[in-house]
């Protein structure tokens, strides 16, 4: 896997104007368990990818423990809203590059980006709206103040 840290450019704005934003990625191997019997990704594998990228991107992209986030903080982040096109299909054996963008911040949630690509051709693309929640009370809370800190300085990196 490769960690990236790179400026890209988005969908234009309303003004037609680029929008630049950091993005995660990480490159990854389609393995025959991630495929049905014609030998094309299954699905409900690429959300199973997406949430490991949303993991590595908090842990190893934002420098705070995800696993500490759960376990030990009690912070939950489930995801309330998806929308996902799948644009191409995905074979085992393909290196795939799954990246990670922030489109909105705000106190209690944040709307990510997300994509698949081999090579130039996009095979994913997603927007998932996150909230984060006391797993004791499974209600939304403020999304912590180091975590907000870390996705502003990540968002604004460009």
């Amino acid at each position: 896997m490769t960690l990236t840290f790179a400026p890209t450019l988005s969908e234009p704005d309303v003004a037609n104007e680029p929008i630049q934003r950091s993005r995660f990625e990480r490159s990854m191997r389609i393995r025959f368990s991630d495929c049905d019997p014609a030998g094309i990704v299954f699905f409900p594998q690429y959300f199973v990818r997406l949430n490991g990228l949303v993991e590595d991107w908090v842990t190893d992209g934002l420098g705070i423990s995800y696993a500490d986030l759960i376990g030990r903080r009690r912070i939950g982040m489930p995801t309330v809203n998806l929308q996902t096109d799948f644009c191409a299909i995905t074979r085992m054996g393909d290196i795939v590059t799954f990246g990670l963008e922030v489109e909105k911040l705000g106190s209690r949630s944040l709307v990510l980006l997300l994509d698949c690509r081999a090579d130039s051709e996009q095979r994913l693309r997603a927007r998932q709206v996150i909230v984060t929640t006391s797993q004791d009370t499974h209600r939304a809370t403020e999304i912590p103040a180091d975590l907000h800190a870390a996705i502003e300085r990540f968002r604004d990196a460009c």
